[in-house]
């Protein structure tokens, strides 16, 4: 009886996973292009600590005086928690710089690289996946 319910269970949490939306994973080279970078320069506007990747969006002045926030991808939480990030390295506000890479669409987002933090210390931002290697 115990082997005939944990088998039903097992079907049907196997059906249930089936069903569920997967959440598509990308690869760098599908939205960014690895021989466009950018350095920007902004302020902080919101800080995302989230898997599979950390988003920090940037105000940046461009040269015209327009200001225009930027969306840059970074790696996964715990990929920039081994690079020497810590979540409070980054708040609201704080002016930094990333060196990232441009993404394909044209878009006010990049793939960062390499951030300039408050402090002046300079990490790495991408992810393993990136293409982009840490200097």
């Amino acid at each position: 009886m115990k082997a005939t319910r944990l088998a039903g269970f097992s079907v049907f949490f196997g059906l249930l996973l089936g069903v569920l939306p997967a959440s598509a994973h990308h690869s760098f080279a599908a939205e960014f292009d690895g021989t466009k970078q950018i350095t920007l320069t902004g302020v902080v506007t919101k800080v995302d600590w989230v898997n599979p990747h950390t988003w920090v969006y940037v105000d940046v002045k461009g040269d015209d005086g327009n200001v225009v926030n930027w969306a840059l991808e970074s790696g996964a939480p715990n990929a920039l928690y081994r690079a020497g990030w810590r979540k409070d390295d980054l708040k609201v506000g704080d002016t930094v710089t990333f060196d990232a890479f441009l993404a394909k669409d044209g878009s006010h987002t990049a793939a960062a690289r390499q951030v300039k933090l408050p402090d002046g210390r300079k990490v790495f931002a991408g992810s393993a996946a990136s293409g982009a290697e840490q200097k």
